[in-house]
């Protein structure tokens, strides 16, 4: 390996760790911001407001970033419709492949005796919250982050492809980082708080919308595809726990 090869790695190596600092560090910020605010009348269970507050301040934060760059650099972010056959094409797959699945894992939660019931109180304010938030801010805000912004900034430096061409490293280091983002962290005392099936579904679920992206051109059918999976999935949560309860 030469000198020149060497340095090149430790550039992308130090690009990827910058760029992961960014991804992980503002929604820390984001957190910091919803904390600022009091919800006791609007969401007295702590449903749905913070957490909207908190995808709403992260999602500003990086478009705060995405629209200079995007001028300056002249940087695709995806946020044109782009390539709209690919992308529906890629939404209805998506939907059919993840209906299934989420059928199938609740009737084996359901046998096994392991379901969780939804974690709020079933009340008209919690579901409707609970669903909008899913629906209008989950995936436009984390699609946005960790597809246009991150796959789009990793690519700069970090090229090739793995799966015979199909899936690019960019991509698999933006559904690791977006993983890892499913990770707690306690600075007092310090410790991580993770569920491993969560951490390793969400890296999952990232690789698939970032081929969508790629693919596609857009960031918007990924942010589609995650609203479907989330909505789905918390919808039959509640109607389960309804049942069931």
């Amino acid at each position: 390996m030469t000198a020149r090869t060497v340095l090149t790695v430790l550039k992308q190596i130090a690009w990827v760790v910058g760029l992961a600092v960014v991804l992980l560090g503002v929604p820390r910020l984001g957190g910091l911001a919803a904390d600022q605010f009091h919800y006791s009348q609007m969401d007295p269970d702590g449903a749905f407001a913070w957490i909207s507050v908190h995808h709403i301040v992260q999602a500003l934060i990086f478009l705060g970033l995405m629209i200079p760059i995007a001028r300056v650099g002249k940087v695709d972010f995806g946020l044109g419709w782009g390539d709209r056959k690919t992308g529906f094409w890629f939404v209805r797959l998506f939907a059919l492949i993840f209906v299934g699945y989420t059928v199938v894992s609740m009737v084996i939660v359901l046998v096994a005796g392991t379901f969780q019931a939804f974690p709020y109180p079933m009340t008209a304010r919690n579901i409707a919250g609970q669903l909008a938030f899913q629906a209008l801010l989950s995936g436009p805000s984390e699609e946005l982050i960790f597809r246009g912004f991150a796959i789009t900034m990793l690519a700069l430096a970090v090229k090739g492809t793995v799966a015979r061409g199909k899936v690019s490293v960019a991509n698999i280091v933006a559904a690791v980082i977006f993983g890892l983002a499913h990770v707690g962290i306690s600075l007092s005392p310090v410790a991580l708080s993770y569920d491993p099936f969560q951490v390793v579904y969400a890296t999952a679920l990232g690789i698939f919308y970032g081929i969508c992206y790629e693919r596609s051109k857009s960031v918007y059918y990924p942010m589609m595809m995650h609203s479907i999976s989330n909505v789905f999935a918390v919808g039959v949560s509640i109607i389960a726990t309804a049942i069931i309860g």
